[in-house]
């Protein structure tokens, strides 16, 4: 009865440390539940084929490129990715893009060289849309 009045003094031991540092245990991670919607509407895509296609070029050395290398030059939106710019050439001119090469230029815009596939012609394209 003594015993069960005072407790039991026992001497305290530790936890054996093998290392210096001290790593958290891995708890319980519960899947977020929330309450109430945090955006009222889904993010649309602001990127598309009209924003990231800016203009054609039309200097000479890309008039050049039309003739010989069967590219067409594009300044493009700085923030599009060469995925993107193949993208909205294939939608907005329905012609099917080999490769796509960018370059940003010194006064701050994107320029995209654009080559055709073969069974394309650059120059065709150029004519539509009103470069040549």
């Amino acid at each position: 009865a003594a015993a069960n009045k005072n407790g039991t003094r026992s001497a305290r031991t530790r936890k054996a440390r093998y290392s210096v540092q001290f790593r958290r245990p891995h708890t319980l991670r519960l899947p977020r539940n929330p309450v109430y919607q945090r955006k009222a509407a889904i993010r649309e895509n602001k990127m598309d084929e009209f924003r990231v296609i800016r203009f054609p070029l039309t200097t000479n050395p890309s008039i050049k490129k039309i003739e010989q290398q069967n590219t067409i030059t594009l300044i493009v939106d700085v923030m599009a990715n060469k995925h993107l710019i193949k993208q909205s050439v294939e939608r907005l001119y329905n012609v099917k893009v080999a490769k796509v090469n960018t370059l940003i230029r010194p006064d701050g815009q994107k320029k995209a060289y654009v080559r055709l596939d073969a069974s394309h012609s650059a120059f065709e394209v150029a004519s539509m849309v009103g470069i040549i």
